[in-house]
């Protein structure tokens, strides 16, 4: 009878638990304790069967170069970026070697020109042939690889200069001298690749999700390749390593492609991501799913609503706050991969070459799927758009080209975020061209690092939330108690409606920690000219004051119920719809309160203080309008 039961019940086990590894097999591609997975075959004998031979093979290739040759006769924007690309690689044929210098703890700044010229003088070498750039090219080689070292404990530095050097070995495509080839890859294996291998080492990028990941396993997988017939071995392993670190990145753009770093800092780390598919496909046929990993396409539109119509960004974390002239050419990779004419800014690439401004240091790679693009009905930009994820934002617009030029975008998050700053619930407003309410965006960091200050601890005390570009008192947000926010509060985006009238509202609560027992700040687009921002809470013990803020550049007249706000001779009102009765106050902040503060000429903080004590009932709201005259 025993061994009846004991029968039994191991079917019964069986039968509950077959469900459950039937499911886990069912999607290989994701794993419950990190995020989904990219293809990763990599190994010696994959390495050794599926490389391209042939070289070029990285971004290029014979059938893709053959291709933009063809574009080159008869596509004005290819024809346009090539000859602003040629400008470029007869500036720095007169400029001098690069030498090891850092700036502070940085070679960034030396890796990043040292990749810049590879795109210009390779790809311009790749068109033409030509001895005397084959030349200057092997000579830009030779100096930066008789470097001591590429600066490992700032990995970005090996990074960007890895795959500088990899590009520049791929492109000349076994023309450069033999001395100098072998040169190039042991200093590849040596400055580039085996250090990532350190314990010791700078290497948290490897599975990261920061930028860091994005640019540092790209600059690996380009050496890789370039290294791959010289010790296969370490090609495979360390290719390998990056397809299983990169997600830990690209899972950050879910579930709306938000890059919770920003506008600049998507610029950064999505540029390398969308190389290293190039290159990933060109050398191997595949880039083992990273153009199509969730959310990643998505990012597209992201950075389109980004870019507000006073061609400012929407310069919220640690983010630059002016685009180039010159077109988007990261953005123009998702142009080719979705057809989407949204994320081709042809204007901008047909500009006088003059007018085109410094070009990226990765337009010799972009000209390549440039070249690729071939226009097909895609989304159109929405009018009202909210990005969910660990920093969401929501974004308001006026009519396709409004003659107003409406611009609304408000933010949630958490201060601990990857650059992230105390300014969750934080607006920026634009009107008939002017910026009422801004954000004071990012400063330099090597002047804040020279100083002894540091800037990148996040934790409560931290130095970095003295700094008025990161703490809540330079954002147009909520201050309780005159104290900075909770650093790991997050406040996410409770409810979105779209329609004429969109609104949003965000959950600070937590922001304010044992100040306020909660809090709720929703944004409203009323018309094409105003938009609300009505702010609800519930007062706690220790709550002593509440302090409504805008930042600002503006001139600002106070009147009774609220302000006029005036400039570029434009004007705003700024209505006090809920507490009328409360005068506003203006503080200036030119100059900043703490001398390593951004100078930002004619910044000032607009506030409207309430009193705890005049609360009935423990609950109170604040409403504000800003409406264009």
């Amino acid at each position: 009878m025993k061994s009846k039961i004991s029968v039994l019940l191991s079917f019964l086990c069986l039968v509950i638990f077959m469900p459950v590894l039937v499911n886990a097999n069912q999607n290989p591609g994701s794993d419950e304790n990190g995020p989904q997975k990219l293809e990763n075959p990599m190994s010696v004998q994959y390495l050794k069967s599926q490389l391209l031979k042939s070289q070029p093979r990285m971004v290029l290739n014979s059938t893709i170069e053959k291709s933009l040759l063809g574009k080159l006769k008869s596509d004005p924007v290819v024809q346009n970026l090539y000859k602003a690309i040629q400008l470029s690689a007869e500036k720095i044929q007169k400029k001098p070697l690069l030498v090891r210098k850092l700036e502070g703890r940085r070679l960034l700044g030396v890796s990043r020109e040292m990749l810049l010229r590879v795109n210009m003088l390779g790809m311009v070498y790749r068109i033409e042939k030509s001895p005397k750039i084959l030349n200057r090219i092997n000579e830009e080689v030779v100096a930066v690889c008789n470097f001591q070292d590429w600066n490992p404990s700032h990995y970005l530095d090996v990074a960007e200069m890895s795959m500088a050097v990899a590009l520049a070995l791929d492109w000349t495509a076994g023309k450069l001298p033999k001395s100098t080839i072998e040169l190039a890859k042991t200093s590849l294996i040596e400055k580039g690749i085996k250090p990532s291998y350190n314990e010791k080492g700078n290497t948290g990028w490897i599975k990261g999700t920061n930028n860091w990941n994005q640019v540092c396993n790209g600059g690996m997988i380009a050496a890789s390749i370039a290294i791959a017939e010289k010790d296969p071995e370490l090609a495979a392993k360390t290719i390998s390593r990056s397809l299983n670190g990169m997600p830990y990145a690209l899972q950050e753009y879910a579930p709306d492609g938000v890059y919770p770093e920003g506008s600049t800092y998507w610029g950064y780390g999505t540029s390398f991501s969308v190389v290293t598919s190039a290159i990933l496909e060109s050398a191997f046929g595949t880039d083992f799913g990273i153009a199509e990993y969730p959310a990643f396409k998505k990012s597209a539109m992201f950075r389109v609503l980004m870019n507000t119509p006073s061609t400012w960004y929407y310069n919220y974390a640690d983010c630059g706050d002016k685009r180039s002239e010159g077109g988007d050419v990261t953005l123009a990779w998702f142009a080719t991969k979705t057809g989407n004419k949204a994320f081709f800014e042809k204007d901008r690439f047909l500009l006088p070459n003059l007018d085109l401004g410094e070009l990226s240091r990765i337009s010799g790679a972009a000209l390549v799927w440039i070249s690729q693009y071939k226009e097909k009905a895609g989304e159109t930009v929405p009018r009202a758009w909210k990005g969910d994820g660990p920093n969401p934002i929501v974004i308001f617009q006026g009519p396709e080209n409004d003659p107003r030029g409406y611009y609304f975008g408000g933010k949630g998050g958490k201060e601990t975020t990857s650059h992230g700053n105390m300014d969750a619930g934080s607006f920026i407003f634009e009107l008939d061209g002017v910026r009422w309410s801004v954000d004071p965006g990012n400063q330099g960091y090597n002047e804040v690092e020279q100083a002894g200050f540091d800037l990148w601890g996040n934790c409560q005390d931290c130095w970095r939330w003295t700094l008025l570009t990161k703490n809540n008192y330079g954002h147009s947000t909520l201050t309780v108690n005159n104290s900075l926010f909770v650093n790991n509060g997050f406040a996410p985006l409770k409810e979105f409606k779209d329609g004429s009238k969109p609104e949003a509202t965000f959950d600070l609560t937590a922001s304010y920690g044992e100040n306020l027992k909660n809090a709720t700040r929703r944004f409203v687009k009323e018309d094409n000219r105003s938009i609300l921002i009505e702010d609800q809470f519930t007062i706690s013990k220790t709550t002593q004051s509440i302090t409504w803020q805008m930042m600002t550049t503006a001139d600002i007249e106070i009147v009774k119920g609220g302000a006029i706000l005036r400039q570029n001779g434009k004007e705003l009102k700024l209505d006090n719809l809920a507490h009328p009765e409360l005068t506003l106050s203006v503080i200036s902040l030119d100059p900043p309160p703490f001398y390593l503060d951004r100078k930002i000429d004619g910044l000032k903080r607009i506030e409207i203080r309430l009193p705890a004590w005049t609360v009935k009932n423990g609950t109170t709201s604040m409403k504000v309008r800003l409406s264009g005259i």
